[in-house]
């Protein structure tokens, strides 16, 4: 039997087998709302098998996106916006949806990736002025974020409060709230980023007070049936900055919190970080948090293969993984993957006579995800 293709339960959330689909900038928002991109992108992974789709880092600002394409939960309007994409995934598949809620913080303003993605400065169109824990820039050159004070900080708290309520809404399944990559969250957790000498700077109890106010704010404003965890950077992966015995600590304090889940990733906070790619790279990780707390923890970073993916699982390093890239490359690397392993995954009847022969029993009853 196979582990990766086994159900688990997350808070009240049932998921047919250990596979997430991770959160994915697309840059092709216009004014935070979606396009007929999203819902073409979303409804064609919407139909891969996986047990649940985290929809892109979306901003709960418009100065908290990362560019000017990114998705935005910031009104009312991009609720509406979102709802017929989340009814049309609902209609022909069983995949639960969550959505990743985020600020970028001093990483903010920057141009997409496909043209260059440099920071745009506040002057310049499609730019505009950067928050931040501190006066500190990403990297030199850039442009120079606002440090918030207490008012900027309760602004911000408030606004993720508001698109949680708006997701909760929407019925979606589960809010992953941006705690990595060098967003605003990870910038209060680094020292590298985080020169604040009020409460919420310094000592690491003073670093992580933010974030959890952030998650206490966010789980406070929805229904208790919301699964909502954190995504965080393990290590920034320069000497000196946020490390996974830091994020042992954080860990630890968002599970008494009640987090429901934590994914674990790394590194985006500076430029010099260090990192040493190679396939499951952050698995370690992902396994000493796992270790230290009993929340599901989601591993992710180069798993590509299925071997890979099920002996992550097996060996207990994490309870579940989550894949990006690799799934944009085969949006049906689960069925691919249910293939090689002897499971069976959730496929729309419409695509049962695609089965090749060899593997009569891939597909499962697209309504129960099983057999």
């Amino acid at each position: 039997m196979s582990k990766l293709f086994s159900p688990i339960k997350i808070g009240q959330l049932e998921l047919a087998n250990r596979i997430a689909i991770a959160p994915m900038c697309q840059y092709s928002a216009e004014d935070g709302l979606p396009t007929d991109w999203h819902m073409i992108h979303l409804g064609h992974l919407a139909l891969s098998g996986a047990a649940v789709m985290i929809l892109e880092a979306t901003s709960v600002t418009p100065e908290g996106r990362i560019t000017y394409g990114d998705l935005g939960l910031w009104s009312d309007d991009h609720a509406a916006a979102l709802e017929p994409i989340v009814n049309a995934i609902r209609k022909h598949s069983p995949i639960k949806v969550g959505i990743q809620l985020s600020h970028a913080g001093r990483k903010a303003s920057s141009e997409v990736p496909w043209l260059g993605g440099a920071n745009i400065p506040a002057d310049h169109a499609n730019g505009w002025q950067t928050l931040a824990p501190s006066a500190v820039p990403h990297a030199d050159g850039e442009t120079v974020p606002e440090a918030l004070d207490a008012a900027g900080l309760q602004r911000i708290k408030d606004s993720f409060a508001a698109a949680a309520r708006r997701a909760d809404a929407l019925g979606l399944d589960a809010i992953e709230i941006h705690g990595a990559h060098g967003y605003l969250l990870h910038q209060f957790l680094s020292p590298l980023s985080n020169r604040r000498t009020d409460e919420y700077g310094g000592s690491l109890e003073n670093r992580i007070r933010f974030p959890l106010e952030v998650f206490e704010a966010i789980r406070a404003a929805v229904s208790p049936e919301m699964v909502v965890g954190m995504r965080i950077s393990a290590s920034d992966w320069v000497e000196g900055g946020w490390d996974v015995e830091q994020s042992v600590v954080l860990a630890e304090a968002l599970e008494k919190l009640g987090c429901q889940f934590i994914h674990v990733s790394s590194g985006g906070l500076s430029p010099q970080q260090k990192i040493p790619v190679g396939p499951g790279y952050q698995i370690e990780f992902a396994a000493r948090i796992k270790q230290a707390t009993a929340m599901p923890t989601v591993g992710v970073g180069l798993i590509t293969e299925a071997k890979q993916a099920e002996t992550i699982i097996q060996t207990g390093q994490a309870d579940m993984v989550a894949l990006a890239r690799a799934m944009l490359y085969d949006p049906r690397w689960p069925w691919h993957a249910a293939a090689e392993l002897g499971a069976s995954v959730a496929a729309p009847p419409q695509y049962w006579r695609s089965q090749p022969h060899e593997f009569k029993n891939l597909f499962g009853d697209t309504r129960l995800g099983q057999r």
